[in-house]
């Protein structure tokens, strides 16, 4: 029996009428996102294919049965689960769905973003893909015992509760561990071809980095950087820093460096001064050449005591408008905390 073929306009209607055309073929885009103003249909036929579906940002907790796609584009929608045996050929994009909870058995995709998806600890066995996205997965933990990730671009920024690579990733083009503290090793026969960028991993070490890995170009944050910005923080000096011409790479060199370390080495302007439940606060300036001055407030944790330097935009002019600002007020006269913990 020959699969009924028709245009997006022709599918638009036929749902819209509640025409039955289950199993039939649309070519193009369907384009149901909250974007497009389109209401989410109460009966989504069975069985379609679909060059291109969106329903970005529709309320839609599950999908139709025997759905086939090239383009799925899911984002921002409370769905929790995808039937199995959906397919989507080349990309799936799950982008803020952060009440996901699990992906299909077998899913076979070209590029999985999964960013956002914050409920997500586990994804499927069998899962096979080139590029895979999970950026600020924080709940994210368990890989599959058998899956295939084939040599693409792996991000991980933010994955928080991850601890480890499984062996059966071998060979990259790129790996993002950015953000990854509980992170602290990599498969013995990974390859990375690319880079990797390991800032404020567990990767601390170079000699936590594999043989494979060795060659890679290293980023901090984007920013491509040597071993020694890398590993040896405390190499760099501070004349280094202050003359340093490339804003991005001036940044990565104060993270590095560390902005306590920096305002007590560079001889920073004391701007204010006052006290909080927690203790002393100070603001502080470094005015760094072709970029804005550095402004930070220095400050206690009331509960641990622990030290605080946060950068605050530079035209701050006490500590009491820095607190406003870190606690997101504009008007210091809005930030009236009752208790600070």
């Amino acid at each position: 029996m020959a699969v009924a073929t028709m245009t997006a306009g022709e599918a638009y209607a036929a749902i819209s009428s509640g025409a039955a055309i289950a199993g039939a073929r649309v070519e193009g885009v369907l384009d149901f996102s909250v974007q497009s103003g389109r209401p989410w249909p109460s009966h989504f036929p069975e069985d379609l294919e679909v060059d291109v579906l969106n329903v970005a940002g529709q309320p839609i907790e599950s999908l139709p049965r025997g759905l086939k796609t090239y383009e799925l584009d899911l984002r921002d929608t409370p769905i929790v689960r995808l039937p199995d045996g959906l397919e989507v050929r080349s990309r799936l994009d799950l982008t803020g769905c952060d009440r996901l909870e699990s992906l299909p058995a077998e899913l076979t995709v070209g590029t999985l973003i999964l960013r956002g998806c914050v409920a997500l600890q586990a994804i499927s066995e069998h899962l096979s893909v080139w590029f895979l996205d999970l950026s600020e997965c924080w709940a994210f933990e368990r890989w599959p015992q058998n899956a295939t990730i084939r040599g693409g671009r792996l991000q991980l920024r933010g994955c928080t509760a991850l601890r480890e690579l499984p062996p059966y990733i071998t060979r990259l083009s790129a790996l993002n561990v950015r953000e990854c503290p509980n992170l602290r090793s990599l498969p013995p026969d990974l390859v990375v071809t690319g880079w990797i960028d390991l800032a404020h991993s567990g990767l601390t070490d170079e000699e936590m980095l594999p043989v494979g890995v060795a060659s890679a170009q290293l980023r901090w944050a984007g920013v491509n950087v040597d071993r020694r910005i890398a590993f040896h923080p405390e190499e760099i000096r501070i004349d280094e820093l202050l003359e340093e011409r490339n804003a991005e790479r001036r940044r990565v060199l104060l993270d590095r460096y560390g902005y306590g370390r920096f305002l007590q080495d560079a001889a920073a302007e004391l701007l204010d001064a006052d006290v909080d439940p927690g203790g002393p606060r100070q603001l502080l300036r470094v005015k760094l050449p072709d970029d804005e001055d550095l402004v930070a407030m220095s400050c206690f944790c009331p509960s641990t005591s622990r030290q605080y330097i946060i950068r605050v935009p530079p035209q701050t002019p006490t500590c009491r408008h820095a607190a406003a600002w870190i606690a997101g007020f504009d008007d210091p006269n809005d930030y009236r905390p009752l208790i600070e913990t």
